[in-house]
């Protein structure tokens, strides 16, 4: 699973996965007990997919901020949200070192490694978003097949086309 299905709903503690669209809204089920709840179209929610962290250079989403996180604990527990603000300030730096220090509060960092830790204690660190060089290295394989295929399917109508001219 990746943050596409993950929720956070204002007013409402921890984690959720979307489950069910209905016509007034959703359902979903919370990553902390596993209760399943209504949600309405009012509520406030936000995706955990749609969310970036500010920096200098502009946003980065919190797909890559956890897999920073995940590659620095090993997949493990991150600090937890609970340490005071200078220690939870110098743990971002560590992992964002460009985040926007003015615009990013200790509110949001506490946020941030509370998600985290969340999903690394129900197992979904290991099925974030694969980084960007993955992608690329899987795509290479793809298109030299299709060119391997390419000049074949050329020279079947060309053989075609020559029994053609020896029967005319």
């Amino acid at each position: 699973m990746n943050l596409e299905k993950i929720l956070a709903i204002s007013g409402k503690p921890g984690l959720y996965v979307l489950k069910v669209q209905t016509r007034t809204g959703f359902v979903a089920e919370s990553l902390l007990d596993g209760k399943k709840i209504t949600v309405n179209l009012k509520s406030n929610v936000s995706l955990l997919s749609e969310i970036s962290i500010y920096t200098y250079e502009g946003e980065k989403p919190l797909t890559e901020v956890m897999q920073r996180i995940a590659t620095k604990e090993n997949k493990g527990q991150a600090l937890s949200h609970k340490e005071d603000n200078a220690k939870l300030a110098a743990y971002f730096k560590e992992i964002l070192p460009e985040y926007d220090e003015e615009r990013v509060y200790p509110s949001d960092i506490k946020k941030v490694l509370n998600w985290y830790n969340t999903l690394q204690a129900k197992g979904l660190v290991t099925d974030l978003a694969p980084a960007p060089a993955e992608t690329k290295e899987e795509a290479a394989p793809v298109a030299e097949e299709k060119a391997k295929k390419a000049p074949a399917a050329k020279k079947a109508p060309a053989a075609k086309t020559a029994k053609a001219k020896k029967e005319e």
